[in-house]
């Protein structure tokens, strides 16, 4: 899942990157609304974190814009402010939700998984592809009975898979959609982990669910 951290409190920015990397989302990062306009417009990001109080664009009008030019990734406003036309105001730009500052990142994550359910379909609280099972709230996988040693990006990658099962992924996409913006599109981190993925997921069990698209990508089978 790639998230888009708006926010202009540098440290704070920071923090919230970091976790949410540390929970194995892919999280850019910008500090003023002209920056976030165009890094939105750019990629299609599952959920974007926006703070209204940012210098140049406001988030407000930030969100007006991106819903202008038919952006729809889901937006959780994140502010400092907490009176009910605020609230009213971020909702009507075109927010999908609201959190007060201060908070609790548990929450922030909470609210996130939830506006990721819900957009742009509506998508299962566990994903289960076969025998294969994996809960993003809790952050386990299964094959089975047998539950996964998963590192973050290993966890990330099959959440991508199992969330469009039978369809080639090319590696730009899981670039994406697994890591953030600063990697190299042409480095091969993302054979390296589906090689550690097949590892993982297929090796132990004598499957060869994750396919391989010559000059394509990859796809995982929709009855691993």
């Amino acid at each position: 899942m790639r998230v888009l951290v708006v926010e202009d409190e540098r440290k704070l920015g920071e923090l919230l990157a970091r976790g949410l990397r540390e929970e194995g989302y892919a999280a850019d990062l910008a500090e003023r609304g002209e920056e976030a306009l165009w890094m939105a417009r750019a990629v299609p990001y599952d959920a974007i974190v926006l703070d209204v109080m940012l210098p140049g664009l406001d988030g407000f009008e930030v969100c007006r814009r991106l819903r202008g030019d038919g952006v729809w990734s889901p937006v959780l406003m994140l502010t400092a402010r907490d009176a009910v036309d605020d609230r009213v105001t971020g909702l009507d730009a075109g927010a999908d939700d609201y959190l007060s500052k201060p908070f609790s990142f548990e929450e922030l994550l909470a609210r996130l998984r939830a506006l990721a359910r819900r957009a742009p379909v509506e998508r299962p609280a566990v994903l289960e592809v076969g025998d294969l099972r994996l809960d993003p709230a809790a952050h386990r996988a299964w094959r089975g009975d047998v539950e996964l040693d998963l590192s973050a990006k290993e966890f990330a990658l099959l959440e991508l898979f199992m969330r469009r099962p039978g369809v080639v992924l090319s590696r730009t996409q899981l670039l994406d959609g697994a890591w953030d913006i600063a990697y190299e599109a042409r480095s091969n981190v993302v054979d390296v982990y589906v090689r550690y993925l097949r590892e993982k997921i297929d090796r132990p069990f004598g499957r060869d669910s994750i396919e391989t698209v010559r000059g394509v990508g990859y796809r995982l089978r929709s009855d691993p």
